[in-house]
């Protein structure tokens, strides 16, 4: 096992399938399954979601709301993708924990570092929603403060394209994939992982960051195995 304990970035929008909102309850069962692949392969997981598909902050505050009460939506959001995923895991008879910044009572537990790590060692999926519980953070950053905290050896970021390119590939076909990156070529290139507090917070903390295919069933197994998937950021 190349990868002992990771954390999952999933975007809300990667729920929502062919859809344009909500939830595609194919994708829950798509993503699902890899996890549980994952999960008996040895692997520790733990699984921030976005909320995209249902509410961003940023847009609502575009479109003149109160920031602040659009983050806390935007946070309530990946409360609901969280326990989505975490019912579909739960149908595939996996043991979860769903932990929040916010404190939702009886829905989740107050994310505790020390039983966030208890319940990975116990061999549950743990799920954090809530973003960090403050406004002004994205899930990006929230998936990058998680990762720290429960000592992941790695960030898996889930995306619908294979790794990271010198240029975006959906627009430019003769574009390059980086098998490895340097977290300092990132910041020269201005290459486009995550937020800039985000990506300086793994830097800091020295924590790789892979970004890879998530919609390619076998492909979460295959990386925490330690095949060459997608693309990896190191210092």
């Amino acid at each position: 096992m190349k990868y002992n304990r990771v954390l999952l970035k999933l975007s809300g929008e990667s729920l929502m399938g062919d859809q344009s909102y909500g939830i595609d309850p194919a994708m829950l069962t798509r993503y699902a399954n890899d996890v549980k692949d994952a999960i008996n392969a040895g692997a520790q997981i733990a699984i921030v979601i976005g909320g995209g598909n249902i509410f961003r902050g940023l847009q609502g505050a575009a479109k003149g709301m109160d920031r602040v009460q659009g983050d806390y939506m935007g946070m309530l959001a990946t409360v609901i993708n969280s326990m989505a995923f975490q019912a579909e895991l739960e149908k595939m008879s996996l043991a979860t924990t769903l932990f929040s910044g916010l404190e939702i009572d009886p829905i989740c537990d107050h994310m505790s570092r020390r039983r966030a790590i208890e319940s990975l060692e116990e061999g549950k999926v743990v799920i954090i929603a809530g973003g960090t519980g403050n406004p002004f953070f994205t899930t990006d950053t929230a998936s990058a403060l998680r990762a720290v905290e429960i000592k992941a050896d790695v960030i898996l970021k889930g995306t619908r394209v294979d790794g990271i390119y010198t240029a975006d590939p959906e627009k430019y076909p003769d574009a390059v994939r980086y098998q490895t990156v340097t977290f300092e070529e990132v910041y020269e290139k201005g290459l486009n992982i995550m937020d800039l507090t985000a990506f300086t917070l793994c830097k800091e903390n020295k924590l790789p960051i892979i970004v890879f295919d998530m919609n390619k069933s076998g492909n979460l197994k295959k990386v925490v195995e330690g095949e060459n998937v997608g693309t990896l950021v190191t210092v």
